[in-house]
């Protein structure tokens, strides 16, 4: 037999199925070597069940978040940064693979990174919204200096920003962009849980959260999300600008699910491409 035909396809959980969930639903039902889709997880069983009859060609199984790894290889988080404790923890303690997008997560609950570590599981976080992490990481095993990062959204896209509310932070009806936020990642990490997963996943890349300067701004003169680094190293200096289109969720822009196809299709690739 030919051991190509001999490889068994390695199981895909959803958990979340909302904008970048239902993109990746799809994306791995269509077809991406070497993976199937084996299960979603939903907090409303019966509306996914629903949709998946209804967009799906191969059904799965809908399921909580605790069992989904049940029926996995490999996990990818797309729920409320809130949510990644009660998901990770069983999918690390099983040795298995964690795809985070909310990466500011991690920060609150370093453990998981632990879990991972002792139980031979993996937590992958994909490039994202962002650009150039390769060239962050093989910067960092040099010495960097210093990394900036500038972002800014349209005003629908901090709409619910704990930081905002805690602040005072008044954004509605600004005509020009307005800084809305000066300081460290880590700081940033939980005033914009929904916001700001791309700076963490930059200070991972780098010199840290508490190394990476950050500014925000709301921008009611732009209709997408852009973000600038600068990076500073004993290997090169460079800056980056990416200027996404945001998906149905403002939120979270269109490439953040096709980094995520991207990273699945590398993973059962025959030629891996980047760092």
């Amino acid at each position: 037999m030919d051991k190509h035909n001999e490889v068994k396809a390695t199981r895909i959980g959803i958990a979340g199925l909302g904008t970048i969930g239902k993109t990746l639903a799809r994306a791995i039902d269509a077809g991406i070597p070497g993976m199937t889709l084996g299960a979603v997880a939903a907090r409303n069983i019966q509306a996914a069940q629903d949709w998946i009859a209804a967009e799906l060609k191969h059904p799965v199984p809908v399921t909580g978040l605790e069992s989904l790894v049940e029926h996995c290889d490999l996990v990818i988080e797309c729920a409320p940064a809130a949510l990644m404790p009660t998901l990770g923890a069983p999918v690390l303690k099983a040795g298995k693979k964690l795809v985070v997008l909310s990466s500011g997560a991690l920060l609150e609950h370093a453990h998981l990174i632990e879990l991972a570590r002792a139980h031979g599981g993996q937590i992958l976080v994909p490039t994202g919204a962002l650009l150039g992490l390769d060239a962050v990481i093989a910067a960092a095993e040099g010495e960097i200096r210093s990394v900036r990062m500038v972002s800014r959204k349209p005003v629908e896209g901090f709409r619910g920003a704990p930081f905002l509310a805690a602040n005072n932070i008044d954004i509605e009806g600004i005509t020009e962009p307005l800084r809305i936020f000066a300081g460290k990642a880590r700081e940033a990490a939980t005033g914009f849980p929904a916001n700001l997963n791309v700076a963490i996943s930059l200070s991972l890349a780098g010199i840290g959260p508490d190394r990476t300067e950050l500014e925000i701004w709301a921008d009611p003169t732009i209709t997408r999300n852009t973000h600038s680094i600068t990076v500073d190293s004993d290997a090169a200096s460079f800056t980056m600008t990416i200027q996404n289109i945001p998906s149905e969720n403002p939120k979270t822009g269109r490439i953040t699910a096709q980094s995520v196809i991207a990273l699945l299709r590398k993973l059962g690739a025959p030629l891996a491409v980047g760092t």
